[in-house]
């Protein structure tokens, strides 16, 4: 919002230095002071010169200063054939392509196969997007599995055993059967394609697979192909 109203309206240069991520308010102050800003080709060495990002040319050091883009968070429910991938191969289908309209770099939060439905995070936020995916977060990943015939007791411990996945061996934290050929399956790890070894190494054949949590954040009633905004208080309930 803040760098919104920058770019919407005339502010001190100090400012929009700041809040295009140039430096702090005090060392973007240094930076001016010391002669290395120039607005519109003239050195500009007063922090409090009104200026307009986006209208006036600002460089530091030679360097053009652009608007930092603002971050944004979306929860998506991925449909089946997309890729969760900035890399295009041939013809394939990628989850940015959902958001092409709305012109940022985004990016997903981790994966899902292109086989798999369910909850995926997509944002431009790196740092956020780390936090998500680093072990030390601890978070638990929920999916409900579809599978080619009923599911007997035996199935339910085999899987619960847990088996090797990328040369690590993996255990799932929960394992319970839902109805009958379907199966809740709760993990932490997250390797390439876990559920489905699991489900695998068990001699289950899958036919649906869809993920409906992260951490404290759940899927719910979103639609097939269906994204909105992250608020705060949903992204701060994916670590609760």
């Amino acid at each position: 919002m803040v760098l919104g109203i920058l770019l919407a309206m005339k502010n001190r240069l100090s400012k929009v230095l700041a809040a295009a991520g140039v430096a702090s308010r005090r060392r973007a102050e240094e930076i001016i002071f010391s002669g290395h800003v120039k607005v519109n080709g003239k050195q500009e060495k007063v922090p409090q010169t009104q200026v307009e990002l986006g209208k006036d040319e600002i460089r530091v050091y030679g360097k053009l200063v652009e608007a930092k883009e603002p971050y944004q968070y979306f929860i998506l429910n991925k449909p089946k054939g997309y890729h969760c991938s900035n890399k295009r191969y041939e013809q394939e289908h990628l989850v940015i392509d959902l958001f092409a309209h709305l012109k940022a770099r985004f990016f997903t939060v981790g994966r899902l196969d292109k086989d798999s439905t369910g909850l995926i995070l997509v944002t431009n936020d790196g740092h956020f997007a780390n936090r998500v995916i680093h072990p030390s977060s601890n978070l638990t990943k929920e999916y409900i599995v579809r599978v080619d015939h009923e599911v007997t007791h035996r199935e339910l411990v085999k899987i619960s055993s847990g088996t090797r996945v990328q040369n690590c061996f993996v255990k799932p934290v929960r394992v319970e059967k839902v109805r009958s050929g379907v199966i809740r399956v709760v993990i932490k790890e997250g390797k390439k394609r876990e559920v489905r070894v699991l489900m695998e190494h068990a001699g289950l054949g899958v036919h649906e697979l869809k993920r409906v949590r992260i951490g404290g954040l759940r899927l719910d009633s979103l639609p097939m192909g269906g994204f909105r905004s992250l608020t705060q208080n949903e992204r701060d309930q994916i670590f609760s």
